[in-house]
């Protein structure tokens, strides 16, 4: 018979921001002994992480989970884009990385290639949103006071054909519609963009459009999941934009009752699909 209370150990990588927070809270609510492994320079010290190791330094940190009978990890939390030459990698994660690099067509290619290192070197990577749901939308629909009207339906569908587009060919999961694409999430991450749109549309005197983070078909979502904040919220108002598309269970919402506070605060639509 399997060891239940080993069965319920797993390992929290943690990267930057407030969502490791949330996410170890969750997982302890769901009965996890949450063992928490930060990223140098990127893991907030308030999460008191039980070690800290370097990026490229993943050989110390395999070592010890394996020294406390941990097999399931769970990734979360933001590195931005790190540039592999900026890597200093130990032997156990370069042989990593050199499997990995083969596969250096996007990033989703490469965490896909991540994964399979890390099952075969005896690893499970799971999905923190399929063991604490809470973090994400679990039902479809809108989550504001405001809804979308029909103008913005149509910036919806053609926001959703967009990101499916760009998300096949692992570019990004973030589009700006109004009418037109206004913008598409590359290299610079879903905030810079962000940033682009505010300082385009400052003299916009009303609002309309609509920002979408989608999952991109086939997207292994165990690693580098979309996520929303407080922050998007603020910046889709400050874009003179009407709301925000994303999908149910695979989306992070971090601080759920405050990012739909937040939006009801602003005015802006939050719609949840399970496409």
């Amino acid at each position: 018979m399997k060891n239940v209370k080993q069965d319920k150990k797993i390992a929290l990588v943690a990267g930057a921001l407030d969502l490791p927070f949330f996410t170890r809270d969750a997982l302890k609510r769901a009965g996890w002994d949450v063992f928490i492994i930060g990223i140098k320079n990127f893991c907030d010290p308030k999460l008191k992480p039980d070690m800290v190791v370097r990026i490229g330094g993943g050989g110390r940190a395999a070592r010890e989970l394996k020294r406390r009978g941990i097999r399931k990890l769970t990734f979360v939390g933001a590195l931005g884009h790190v540039n592999l030459s900026d890597i200093r990698p130990d032997f156990w994660t370069l042989r990593a990385l050199l499997k990995i690099i083969k596969h250096q067509r996007g990033y989703d290619s490469m965490a896909v290639a991540m994964n399979g290192v890390l099952e075969k070197l005896g690893f499970e990577v799971v999905a923190a949103q399929d063991l604490a749901p809470e973090l994400t939308f679990e039902n479809a629909g809108v989550q504001t006071r405001a809804k979308p009207s029909a103008s913005d339906k149509k910036n919806i569908e053609r926001a959703i054909e967009v990101s499916h587009t760009i998300g096949a060919a692992d570019i990004g999961a973030s589009v700006v519609v109004d009418k037109q694409v206004i913008a598409v999430e590359a290299a610079e991450g879903t905030a810079r963009m962000l940033e682009r749109v505010v300082e385009m549309r400052q003299s916009k005197k009303k609002s309309s459009g609509v920002f979408a983070k989608m999952t991109k078909p086939g997207q292994d979502l165990r690693i580098d999941i979309p996520a929303i904040g407080v922050d998007t919220v603020n910046a889709v108002a400050a874009a003179h934009l009407r709301g925000i598309v994303v999908n149910t269970k695979t989306c992070f919402v971090v601080d759920k009752p405050a990012v739909i506070k937040q939006a009801d605060k602003c005015g802006i639509f939050i719609l949840a699909l399970d496409e």
